[in-house]
């Protein structure tokens, strides 16, 4: 409804901690307290179920061979649909996820439209329009990878003719984020004091930018915004691989940007995150989730022999997690995922399972593929190498009988390497499905699972918003 705002009244400890009310948009945009409600209320929506659970499995999981739909047979049948390509406009995760992303999108516009009226603190205020530039521009991100061409609103509808927008092409969504992300980025703080850890950063926006000039093939982009994030000396790779995705490191030293999750005391409805949830092994004990989303034979294979990120990134039923919590062996599914998980010990009866989990949107292991890869296109061996040892050097753990150093001279046997690492480093991350898409392997990879070249690119527009439109938007091909 873009004629209220839900406004988050949070206490100062964290911007997670909120409380919520509706009140007239003539009634708000008064204050900078109004202004700190809108920005706290921007970055709660972003752990939503839409954002977070169902929709984002399917759409940025299924449809890569790193990944089984998990759970029990019966449970959650329309999942296939994305892991062998054969989904319809009408299933209920496309409408969720488009719906989650414009939600979040029209939480930065309000905040772009209307900040800027509001007198003050001038730095305060310069801040709050980048980090809503960065959350647009992250969300946007999304949808153009999923789906192609889509509706681009950068303001708050003001007329009827503004609600109903047709797909503006790929390249000019592309063209609004790199300008968002510059924008935000000549703004945003490098670094926050502890109250507003988990915001968004000058790291954060320069790490997406690079991750957006991939997705487009510029290559000399990709090297200058990685080279500018480490050249911020801030971030670097956090020791243990298995603890990087423990609730007790959130925010390390390797995270750029993470959605911060949190179990808020006394507060379970504002505990709302089911990332892991949804995830967690299913297994008898409370603590338990509903186990989707789980480690493929075909990704476990891809580990070399010693790898340690192999039990970093998948729990095998049978075993006992480093952190003490066995898995039952009559749980239904050989695997679960590792990154996802949250230790039995931090259960509150109550509470979603795991509500506590943040999810990994950037970390510095990928700047450093983002620029071997770059550095490998533009013919430049070895800076290419040296990132990509940095991330496999981090992975020996010191011990030099596995994961020999890459070597390789040729720019097709490196780029082959670079491949192979992102996708044991990036494992479960919610990006191999789009890695395969991007590099233009769809046919080669997923075609077993039913890949169609020319159409399986991108995921089908809802068809509810289609019809919802009156026909101003045009499906994909093929569906």
């Amino acid at each position: 409804m873009i004629a209220l705002l839900t406004i988050s009244q949070g206490c100062k400890k964290s911007f997670l901690d909120t409380t919520s009310s509706s009140i007239t948009a003539a009634q708000f945009w008064q204050t900078s307290a109004d202004a700190a409600a809108a920005n706290a209320a921007m970055y709660a929506d972003l752990h939503n179920w839409n954002d977070l659970a169902f929709a984002p499995i399917a759409l940025e999981s299924m449809g890569s061979d790193d990944v089984t739909k998990g759970s029990v047979p019966t449970d959650a049948t329309f999942m296939t649909t994305y892991m062998n390509f054969t989904v319809s406009s009408g299933d209920g995760q496309l409408e969720g996820f488009w719906q989650g992303m414009y939600n979040n999108i029209n939480f930065a516009n309000q905040i772009l439209d209307n900040i800027p009226n509001i007198n003050m603190d001038a730095t305060l205020k310069a801040r709050y329009l980048a980090e809503a530039q960065f959350i647009r521009a992250y969300d946007y991100f999304r949808l153009v990878r999923a789906f192609g061409d889509v509706p681009l609103r950068t303001h708050v509808p003001k007329t009827a003719a503004d609600y109903n927008l047709a797909r503006a092409p790929k390249a000019q969504v592309w063209a609004q984020i790199e300008a968002d992300l510059t924008s935000a980025a000549s703004v945003l703080p490098t670094t926050y004091g502890a109250a507003d850890i988990g915001h968004a950063t000058k790291g954060a926006a320069l790490a997406l930018h690079a991750k957006v000039a991939l997705y487009q093939n510029k290559w000399a982009d990709v090297v200058t915004y990685t080279n500018q994030v480490t050249a911020l000396g801030i971030y670097s790779l956090f020791p243990d691989y298995e603890k990087l995705f423990r609730t007790t490191n959130k925010n390390s030293v390797e995270s750029i940007f993470e959605i911060q999750n949190m179990l808020i005391p006394n507060h379970p409805s504002w505990s709302n995150s089911q990332y892991s949830q949804v995830q967690m092994p299913r297994v008898t004990e409370s603590w338990g989730g509903w186990g989707f989303n789980d480690p493929s034979p075909s990704l476990i294979a891809e580990f070399e022999t010693g790898d340690p990120r192999l039990a970093g990134t998948v729990i095998v039923t049978g075993t006992t997690t480093p952190e003490g919590d066995m898995i039952d062996a009559s749980a239904p599914d050989p695997y679960y995922n590792m990154k996802s998980y949250v230790p039995a010990a931090l259960y509150v009866s109550g509470y979603n399972q795991g509500c506590q989990q943040d999810f990994m949107v950037l970390r510095y292991a990928e700047i450093l593929l983002m620029n071997a890869e770059a550095n490998n296109e533009l013919g430049n061996n070895a800076a290419a190498l040296a990132s990509l040892e940095q991330v496999r050097a981090r992975a020996r753990e010191g011990n030099p009988a596995i994961l020999p150093k890459v070597t390789a001279t040729d720019q097709t046997t490196l780029r082959t390497a670079i491949y192979h690492e992102r996708r044991v480093e990036l494992g479960m991350e919610f990006d191999r499905h789009f890695d395969v898409i991007r590099t233009g392997r769809g046919a080669a990879v997923f075609g077993p699972q039913g890949f169609v070249t020319g159409k399986s690119e991108v995921w089908p527009i809802p068809q509810n918003e289609i019809d919802l439109s009156a026909g101003t938007l045009k499906q994909n091909p093929g569906y």
